[in-house]
């Protein structure tokens, strides 16, 4: 028996070297040449009936043997054959929840890392989800990929809801979905998620619902002293000071602060108010950078019982041209 183990472990170390005189010999025509031994998932099914799932998981061990070959050994990291394998193989086990994961992954990847086609890798992931409709963690890499390749908030916020609404799923796929929507500016639709979640049983949920509420109130009124600053710098071919010169003007009503009570930062360079990192209801999807520790402990302390239909602390009417502006 030792002479067989041994005949093993010479042939296993021979295959990086038998790969990459393929590579050099068959160059750029490998895949056309390799292509001729790849059949349909379909006809598969249909010439061994009895077989699907085994078929499947040789299919899948092709596929990674295949991705990590080209990868890791071949001179020209070529996928020709990456997407008709992973395909192959769903085709076979339409239940193969790691197949569509990482077979989406491997698609997606940028070259030379992966095969550089994320349009690939989301369409197998929504044949997936049309397979395994009870698949919350299809849906949940089905939402990220969309967001992360197409940029598409909406799409991505969608299909995490349809995840979370699945059996199982996290409750932290409806927060990411309205995570998602705030970061790409479409407040009320992520308004619309967060209300829902107020609606939860669970106490910590409730009050995550109320700060991010409060956070989209904040944004809005943010973006209100904004426009006015820009009434004031048409009137007087200036950005104000600040927040006082504006309620010279009657373009704001008191002092601006944020439904937590705090004041909003100004630039006074760009004319821009925004939510001021003291404020509890500062967050990375605001400023683009990481959120205070104490920012979950700080909202729990300002966070009212009930969230209303949309906090305003300040009052700011629609501009007035005034005498004083001419």
């Amino acid at each position: 028996m030792r002479w067989v183990w041994l005949l093993v472990a010479l042939a296993v170390a021979a295959v990086p070297l038998s790969e990459r005189e393929l590579d050099g010999r068959l160059g750029r025509f490998r895949a056309q040449e390799e292509v001729l031994y790849v059949w349909s998932g379909e006809h598969l099914r249909r010439m061994a009936p009895g077989f699907k799932n085994l078929l499947a998981d040789l299919y899948w061990l092709r596929t990674i043997q295949y991705y990590g070959g080209r990868r890791a050994l071949a001179r020209e990291k070529r996928y020709d054959l990456l997407e008709p394998l992973v395909n192959i193989t769903t085709s076979l086990d339409p239940t193969f929840d790691v197949a569509y994961r990482y077979g989406a992954v491997f698609l997606s990847e940028p070259y030379p890392a992966g095969a550089g086609n994320p349009k690939a890798g989301i369409a197998l992931l929504r044949k997936g989800v049309e397979r395994n409709p009870d698949a919350w963690l299809l849906w949940q890499y089905l939402g990220f990929f969309q967001f992360l390749y197409t940029g598409d908030a909406a799409a991505a916020a969608s299909d995490l809801m349809q995840g979370a609404a699945r059996p199982g799923a996290p409750r932290w796929l409806s927060t990411l979905a309205a995570e998602l929507l705030t970061r790409r500016g479409e407040r009320d639709a992520a308004r619309s998620i967060w209300r829902s979640l107020f609606e939860s049983p669970e106490e910590p949920i409730r009050q995550m619902a109320v700060v991010n509420l409060q956070r989209l109130d904040a944004l809005d009124l943010a973006g209100e002293l904004t426009a006015a600053a820009a009434v004031f710098r048409q009137q007087r071919g200036r950005n104000p000071a600040g927040w006082e010169e504006l309620r010279a003007l009657r373009l704001v009503r008191g002092k601006p602060v944020d439904p937590a009570g705090h004041p909003f930062s100004y630039d006074t360079a760009s004319g821009v108010f925004a939510v001021a990192r003291e404020s509890p209801l500062w967050s990375v999807s605001m400023n683009g950078v990481a959120p205070r520790a104490d920012w979950g402990r700080a909202a729990r302390q300002n966070t009212a019982a009930q969230p209303s239909e949309k906090s305003v602390a300040i009052e700011i009417p629609k501009p007035q041209k005034t005498d004083a502006g001419r």
